[in-house]
């Protein structure tokens, strides 16, 4: 079986150039307006000043004082997202969204000749149907599948024949390895191990001193053995929305308005998708960069905004701020059912105590 990986190429910077061809050929980030928004994505021409997704706003202007900035418009990349999606399963093989703009799809028992070419026809049907190109990398695995996409952006396809996994993922430096983050990256190379070949050749011993009862799988990925399958159908575990002010809030009346506003959000995408929720909690950054969570279960899911709302207050409350500023706050929705909801009770005692509360 061959597995492809599909990535739009800078999507939302794509989808305001394509609407906008005067912002062709410029640095562009998508980005909102306040004085804490951060890159959402930068186009190609941008990339080379540094700037990149997550890098605050303030900072890409520095590195690119040409930088045009589009706010971004959410609605219209989903809508680009759904056409694209459907263009996906057009052709009958599982699909595993990972973000708007982001998929693998399981091309079967194809021949490896016969899924490069239902891959290369994939892209071209989205270029045809959007004009956004599409990068993609098609291998025996997963994560190869997807560095192999990561490599060949952009607008790029790159295909990895069973049995040159290990070749291919060789040079690499060991980052590239799904699983290692900076820190274990940090530690491979102190160990003299900088390249996923090095990693791919380790005895046993100083894997499992590395990695501990996660060294086999580590030495499987390195060596391209990733017999992970795609997930067509993939469970939402919890919906939230989450704001970062512009500057720090004290007080709890502007706190609760936005949580207003979350509510209303959280509580329109558990209907899109027929789900209710059981546990509500809040996500509070503090001007130092603490993160407090409080969470209540309620004895009867919901999706009435209103009602989860009233919990949302709740929680925030039981955080006991007392005037502390306020970076960001979240509201998430979790221990989520389908259908909507048979009952409207709030909590399961009267008395408006929750019947679980977890922090």
């Amino acid at each position: 079986m061959f597995v492809a990986h599909f990535d739009v190429d800078a999507f939302y910077a794509s989808v305001e150039i394509r609407d906008d061809p005067s912002l062709r050929g410029k640095p562009l980030a998508v980005a909102g307006s306040s004085r804490r928004a951060v890159v959402l994505t930068a186009s190609y021409e941008a990339r080379p000043f540094g700037v990149r997704s997550a890098l605050p706003l303030y900072r890409a202007r520095e590195y690119c004082p040409e930088l045009v900035v589009v706010p971004p418009h959410m609605e219209k990349y989903r809508i680009v997202s759904r056409e694209i999606f459907g263009i996906f399963a057009r052709r009958g093989f599982p699909v595993e969204g990972l973000s708007l703009d982001e998929a693998f799809i399981a091309l079967g028992d194809l021949t490896f000749d016969e899924a490069c070419e239902a891959a290369r026809a994939v892209r071209a049907d989205v270029f045809a149907a959007t004009q956004l190109t599409v990068s993609a990398g098609v291998a025996s695995g997963k994560m190869v599948a997807k560095i192999a996409s990561d490599s060949c952006k952009p607008d790029g396809f790159l295909a990895v024949a069973r049995g040159d996994e290990a070749q291919f993922l060789a040079p690499m430096p060991v980052g590239r390895l799904w699983g290692v983050g900076p820190k274990t990256q940090a530690r491979l190379e102190q160990a003299g191990i900088t390249r996923i070949g090095d990693l791919a050749k380790c005895d046993d011993v100083t894997l499992r001193e590395l990695f501990g009862s996660w060294s086999a799988h580590v030495r499987d990925l390195a060596r391209g053995v990733d017999t992970r399958e795609v997930e067509p159908e993939r469970e939402t575990k919890s919906i939230s929305s989450e704001e970062t002010f512009e500057y720090d809030v004290r007080d709890e009346a502007q706190l609760i308005t936005l949580l207003r506003e979350q509510a209303r959000d959280v509580a329109a995408s558990l209907m899109q998708e027929n789900l209710s929720a059981q546990t509500v909690g809040v996500k509070i950054k503090r001007a130092n960069f603490t993160v407090l969570g409080r969470q209540a279960h309620l004895a009867e899911p919901t999706r009435d905004p209103r009602r989860i709302f009233r919990v949302a207050v709740y929680c925030l409350r039981r955080a006991e701020l007392d005037g502390a500023p306020v970076r960001l706050l979240g509201l998430r929705v979790a221990s989520l059912v389908p259908g909507a909801p048979k009952q409207a009770a709030l909590f399961e005692r009267q008395d408006g105590g929750a019947r679980k509360l977890n922090e």
